[in-house]
This record gives structure tokens, C-alpha cells and sequence, in this order.
């Protein structure tokens, strides 16, 4: 899959196109002759320099992400973000489809509905964790997985993209207004303070700003106008595994000793009714950005 994307991406010390080495396939590189190896579970590093101050995901809140993910309770909040992106693709030119970037890309559930969703479609999933690149290599068929800090200069050209999607993540906006083709689409999933608010005083999991949307839309003022908000609330039935899966894949799982959540969710009837808020804001970036 890095071979049909490899052209949008950038080398991360000089900034020049990358292309897959013809003879191994094994490493991406540049004509100034920077080389990034490619994994053995085919995702390739595009981070140098000094170290990321930032904590990627262990492999347990990856595997905690990817079995409550796959068990379909966060399916309407995937299908909000895929309609999104759908509604937003124009007509075939015959020539490329959308290209598409998750920041903070995880375990590329929510960028595979999306390429499920449009099949002429190319993505590229960026997150810091080596744990997730593993996982998100082997998400879809046509995504491809890069380790890169979402705060620094993205490894990708400018102007490159059609669409970008922040799902429960950081965003940069003047990088994304970097990468993005001319009235290219960004979409962003973010939570209400609704969000699993029935777990948050119980388990002493990381509180939702109430002002989170609106923060949002200061963030990328300037440089992208809104052009379509949906809110997504649902009522989820959970296990106890369930629970365990939810809390353990988040920022709360660095919050809260093993043995405390052990207790907290022993305890919680079966099945346990927890909210799921959100607000999938969809941005056209503006044709005065940079």
C-alpha cells in the first residue's frame, strides 16, 4: 500500500518526494538519498531529529482499542465520519481519487470505514505509535501506516490532499492547511462533555472540556470555514469487558492503577448503559489559505 501513496508523502529531513527503492521495496527514499525503512508489518518511521516529547499508545490500549472497536458499539460514530467524507466527494475525473490522511490514525478502524465508503479512495494513517502502525498497516487493503508526530511538520507534501480526519485527536491546523489541495476537506470528530459521562465520576477517567467544540472551531479560524456539524449520541449497552476495553484504550488507562479499575468495574451491573456523545464537525479549507 505505500507503494500507491508514497508520492504525497515527504521526506522528513528535507522535505523532497519520497518514492519506494526499486530493488529491496523495502525503504522509502528521496533524491537527496535519505532512507526510511519499511517494517517488516509494512509501515514505514518517518520521524528524526530530537525525540517526540509525546507518549504513543502501549500495546495494551491498542489491543484494548481494537477489540471494543470491533465489536461494532462505536459503529454509528464511524458510519457519521464516512458519511462526512463521502458527502464531500465530488464526481470522478478518471484520473486520482481522494486522498485521504487520519491524524492520530490509531488502529485504522475509523479510516478503513471510511475507504470502505468510497472505493476509489487512497488513505494514509499517521500516528506516534509504533504498537498502533502495526495494527494500522494491516487495516485496509488501501491505507498505508506511517509513525510521525501529528505536532511537527507532517511527512506529507503540500497541497496533496483531498481530505483530513481527526478523530479523537490532535490537530495542527496550519499543517493541515499545508497539506490540503485547494478547498480540501477536513473533518473532525470530537466528544461532548456527554461523553461517557456515566463512567467519568466512577472510574476517575479524564473529564471532556465542555467547551471542546467550541475550542475547535477557534483552533481553525482563518484558515478552514465550516460547512456542516453533526451531532452523534447514542446509548451503548455494555459488558464488563466492554467497560474494561473502553477505559483501557484512552488517556485515562495512564490515569488509573489496574487495580482500581479492576474493582470499580467488578462491580457495575451487566449490561451497564454508558453514553456516547460526539460532534463530527466537517471544514472546507478556505481559498485565501496559505
Amino acid at each position: 500500500m505505500l507503494a500507491d501513496v508514497c508520492a504525497l508523502l515527504a521526506c522528513p529531513q528535507c522535505g523532497d518526494e519520497l518514492d519506494l527503492e526499486e530493488d529491496s521495496g523495502r525503504a522509502l527514499v528521496c533524491l537527496r538519498g535519505h532512507s526510511f525503512d519499511v517494517a517488516r508489518q509494512g509501515y514505514v518511521t518517518l520521524l528524526t531529529g530530537a525525540a517526540t516529547k509525546f507518549t504513543g499508545d502501549s500495546p495494551e490500549m491498542i489491543a484494548a482499542r481494537s477489540e471494543f472497536l470491533g465489536s461494532g458499539h462505536f459503529d454509528a460514530l464511524m458510519d457519521a465520519v464516512a458519511d462526512a467524507v463521502a458527502e464531500t466527494v465530488g464526481e470522478p475525473d478518471g484520473s486520482t481519487g481522494p486522498r485521504i490522511l487520519e491524524i492520530g490514525a490509531g488502529t485504522g478502524h475509523y479510516l478503513a470505514r471510511v475507504l470502505d465508503a468510497i472505493p476509489e479512495a487512497q488513505g494514509i494513517g499517521l500516528d506516534v505509535s509504533k504498537p498502533a502502525a502495526r495494527r494500522l498497516a494491516r487495516a485496509h487493503p488501501r491505507a498505508a501506516a506511517v509513525v510521525a508526530d501529528v505536532w511537527r511538520a507532517l511527512p506529507v507534501r503540500d497541497h496533496v490532499l483531498t481530505h483530513v480526519l481527526s478523530v479523537f485527536a490532535p490537530r495542527n491546523a496550519a499543517e493541515i492547511d499545508r497539506v490540503l489541495a485547494d478547498h480540501g476537506t477536513l473533518v473532525v470528530l470530537t466528544p461532548t462533555d456527554r461523553h461517557l459521562a456515566e463512567l467519568v465520576d466512577l472510574l476517575g477517567m479524564v473529564r471532556v472540556d465542555d467547551r471542546k467544540v467550541e475550542r475547535l472551531g477557534e483552533t481553525v479560524a482563518g484558515r478552514f470555514d465550516r460547512i456542516h456539524r453533526t451531532p452523534v449520541e447514542i446509548r451503548m449497552p455494555l459488558s464488563r469487558r466492554d467497560v474494561e476495553n473502553l477505559v483501557g484504550m484512552g488517556p485515562s488507562a495512564r490515569h488509573l492503577t489496574a487495580e482500581r479499575r479492576a474493582e470499580a468495574i467488578a462491580a457495575l451491573p451487566e449490561p451497564f448503559a454508558v453514553t456516547a456523545s460526539v460532534v463530527v464537525s466537517t471544514y472546507r479549507r478556505t481559498a485565501t489559505a496559505g
